[in-house]
């Protein structure tokens, strides 16, 4: 991809600047003009292709989450059923997370090596499959809890691949003025995800009990899978010879990314630390929320305050996507627009997380919510996709890299913050530390964040 800044990152002179303000338009033909001539504009997709690919990684994605909440919609009546205490319950839920940080970087290496789309049909054959038929697994013997545990974990592995797997994905195949709507629109599967088995999840539940959780869920993938590699997958691309397979694993001399170099970029490691604090961060109040409303509004509706947030999430990721690329689209610069959305998402957010701790109204404490759960989506407009644009050679294992120090900071933090509710006993320190780690990861993305390439400067070439 062509890039328009020089390598030692020259000022723009004030007659450039009048030139760009009078033809907005001409940084993003010459980025296009450019990567024609490198041969890189004929890997994108297409507008229809695209559409499609958007719609099926949506849907995919929400998959993704409706097998992933089906053990916490589940585990109450798990729990009954096997006579499994908070602890034992606590060390099943966990299982997950330990397993999604362990494959978060590989899976995003062996996408950038073979294709992001195979990974994420291998693992998602892989989970749907393991989901399915984890009602059948836990009562293969006696250790049911064991079983449970090890099937979750497992779920944490073959998941941890997804989304490094998404932004390798997007990264080759989506035109930078379009990224930043292709991934918020793929993102807000979570929500819907959520929301769908949230709602859906609780019917099984009470009509057919805990295993038809995993059924449906686990069903449902296999059947999107079916349809993809039916549809929409070559053939002869899913087919993965074994040793293409260890090729993607291997570090060659030939084909390894120059690690060593690439980590001596001050955006490289800026965009990690800002990707880290908003994880975390998101993790953190995910975790926390509804024990917050439940303790705090012990006569509220459930329905209301794990529902309302992620429903606002899903349009403020859609705006926050289109927005981005629309003012990239009208000339701004990529980096000027990736640190607007991120003050946005990990900034304004912050404020009203501050908010949450400080009201004693219920109706103000879902708006503040919503407003601070819907308002990071736009995340996914600043640092998510400006790792894509830094490397998106090696895009999905940068993202590797950082959502598993994402995850491992996120359990931190969430342990954290219990304990600074049981010294305290206030959940104002509680949001007062999101604020803290949100701010200090977006001070260091406005201080060192860039958006050119650095993954084929011109000293990678000889290593």
């Amino acid at each position: 991809m062509a890039v328009s800044v020089s390598k030692n990152e020259a000022p723009v002179g004030r007659s450039d600047l009048l030139s760009l303000l009078h033809h907005k338009h001409q940084p993003l033909k010459t980025t296009e003009e450019g990567m024609k001539k490198d041969g890189i504009a004929d890997s994108y997709w297409s507008r229809p292709e695209s559409q499609i690919w958007t719609l099926t990684l949506l849907l995919g994605t929400c998959l993704l989450y409706c097998t992933r909440v089906a053990l916490p919609i589940s585990v109450v009546a798990m729990s009954a059923h096997f006579q499994w205490d908070k602890r034992q319950s606590g060390i099943v839920l966990s299982s997950f997370f330990w397993g999604y940080c362990l494959t978060q970087i590989i899976g995003g290496h062996l996408s950038d090596r073979i294709g992001g789309e195979k990974v994420i049909l291998l693992s998602a054959s892989a989970w749907g499959s393991i989901t399915a038929i984890t009602p059948l697994l836990i009562y293969v013997g006696s250790a049911h809890l064991a079983l449970m545990t090890f099937s979750r974990f497992l779920m944490g592995l073959l998941q941890g691949v997804y989304f490094p797997a998404l932004a390798s994905l997007l990264s080759q195949k989506v035109r930078e003025s379009e990224r930043a709507f292709t991934y918020s629109t793929v993102g807000t599967g979570s929500q819907f995800g959520t929301l769908v088995m949230g709602a859906a999840g609780s019917l099984l539940l009470d009509w057919y009990g805990w295993e038809s959780v995993f059924y449906f869920s686990g069903s449902l993938t296999l059947l999107w899978v079916y349809c993809m590699c039916k549809y929409l997958v070559n053939e002869k691309a899913i087919i993965i010879p074994l040793e293409d397979l260890a090729k993607g694993f291997s570090l060659s001399k030939q084909t390894k990314v120059p690690w060593k170099q690439l980590f001596k970029k001050a955006p490289v490691w800026a965009v990690i630390a800002a990707q880290l604090c908003a994880a975390s961060t998101f993790f953190t109040l995910l975790s926390w929320l509804p024990t917050f409303f439940k303790e705090t509004f012990p006569d509220s509706k459930g329905w209301i305050f794990n529902v309302v947030p992620w429903l606002v999430a899903i349009p403020t990721s859609l705006f926050s996507g289109f927005l981005s690329d629309q003012f990239i689209n009208h000339g701004y610069e990529t980096i000027t627009v990736r640190k607007f959305m991120q003050v946005i998402g990990s900034g304004v957010s912050s404020i009203f997380a501050l908010c949450i701790g400080h009201t004693s109204s219920f109706c103000q404490a879902v708006v503040f919510a919503s407003a601070c759960i819907g308002l990071q989506t736009f995340n996914h407009s600043g640092i998510s996709v400006n790792i894509q644009d830094l490397a998106p050679s090696c895009a999905g294992l940068l993202f590797g890299v950082a959502n598993t120090g994402g995850a491992l900071l996120g359990v931190v933090c969430v342990y954290l913050a219990g304990h600074l509710i049981e010294i305290t006993s206030s959940w104002i320190p509680v949001f007062n530390l999101v604020a803290a780690v949100n701010a200090l990861g977006l001070c260091i993305f406005l201080i060192f964040g860039k958006a050119h390439r650095v993954d084929t400067d011109s000293a990678y070439v000889e290593l």
